[in-house]
């Protein structure tokens, strides 16, 4: 059973598909961040990316690269990460999975990290810089707490790791529309289009296209093809620019590209 997974199944039921958005844990200070997650679970977003923090984040762009940094000179701490997920829980219904990379889940102990998950209330892992075949301790402990594993599918992936990926995921696989780092874009990548194609061709039931998309007609574009859309730089940018209120502005635009909001809504 996976809570990801049957909420983007809902949405593809309904006609649609699923919107995630992304934020950093602790920016600009903790409430702040629980207050803005949970602004976008009240303004259209279906499944809740909860980013921690990391000193080398090498797969973010110069946004969230940004926001982490502050987050961390603002005293984060991985506690912090569980404490946010609980709160966010408390009042809303949304399923919320951490990205995180993969070095601070094994300092802070695999099985250790999974159990604060779960007591959080929250759903399960994004990994990006975790391989499946590199995961052997994530797999058992996630089989053993019933946390949903995300593992990212790239344009360069061959076909048996894709096959992989598809495998031992569970919520939904990460497609990584563009080469590179995170970042609105104001194409997203053809390529995205020809990757979801392949992640289906090895039996994918869930796949969502993230990196890159920042408005409703990308998202729109994204759910023609994929079962669900990720923004994440954009967000951050609004919480950045005009604090929470913005943030939910910016959600309820997005949202709707999904087709669920007319389009009158958008400001």
């Amino acid at each position: 059973m996976s809570r990801v997974a049957d909420t983007i199944a809902a949405r593809k039921a309904a006609g649609s598909g699923a919107l995630i958005g992304y934020l950093p844990v602790g920016y600009p200070d903790l409430q702040t961040s629980i207050e803005a997650a949970v602004a976008l679970a009240e303004n259209g977003v279906d499944v809740l990316e909860l980013g921690l923090p990391y000193s080398d984040p090498v797969m973010d762009g110069v946004v969230i690269q940004r926001a982490t940094q502050a987050a961390l000179a603002g005293g984060f701490r991985l506690q912090h990460g569980f404490e946010a997920v609980a709160a966010i829980t408390a009042r809303v219904s949304t399923p919320v999975l951490l990205m995180t990379y993969w070095n601070p889940v094994l300092q802070y102990g695999v099985d250790r990290f999974a159990d604060d998950l779960v007591a959080a209330g929250g759903a399960g892992l994004i990994t990006p810089d975790l391989v499946p075949d590199e995961g052997a301790a994530w797999l058992a402990t996630s089989d053993r707490t019933d946390l949903d594993r995300v593992f990212l599918a790239a344009p360069s992936s061959t076909d048996e790791r894709l096959r992989q990926s598809v495998e031992l995921s569970r919520g939904f696989v990460y497609a990584v529309s563009t080469m590179g780092i995170t970042g609105a874009r104001s194409d997203v990548d053809s390529a995205a289009r020809s990757l979801v194609s392949r992640l289906r061709a090895v039996g994918a039931t869930s796949t969502c296209v993230g990196l890159g998309i920042s408005t409703p007609e990308q998202v729109h574009e994204v759910l023609g093809y994929a079962d669900g859309a990720i923004v994440g730089s954009l967000l951050v940018k609004a919480l950045a620019d005009g604090g929470v209120d913005a943030v939910a502005a910016a959600a309820s635009h997005l949202a709707t590209g999904t087709g669920r909001f007319a389009p009158s809504a958008a400001k």
